[in-house]
């Protein structure tokens, strides 16, 4: 992992927020990834390459679930967090 996407000195940080760090990029560039095979099946004009990219997003939705899954078991406040508003009724403001 380059030391560039930290925002502080490695040297300086709990092994448990350097691999957090990691889960937690890897989920952005999951979501990245989605956004980005979704925006090329939208423009797409041919039916099986569209039906491709959008295999290829939901194969990158998955990877970002279990990343989800990952921080859920692993940081304790983001598991409260998914608790309290996963699933809920009504407004999520």
């Amino acid at each position: 992992m380059s030391n560039e996407d930290l925002h502080e000195p490695r040297e300086r940080l709990a092994d448990e927020t350097v691999t957090t760090h990691q889960a937690i990029v890897s989920l952005m560039e999951e979501l990245q990834a989605i956004d980005t095979y979704r925006q090329r099946a939208d423009d797409c004009d041919d039916a099986q390459l569209k039906a491709v990219l959008v295999r290829s997003m939901n194969d990158e939705m998955e990877h970002a679930a279990m990343l989800v899954e990952w921080l859920r078991r692993n940081v304790g406040e983001f598991a409260t967090q998914l608790d309290k508003f996963l699933k809920c009724e009504g407004s999520i403001a």
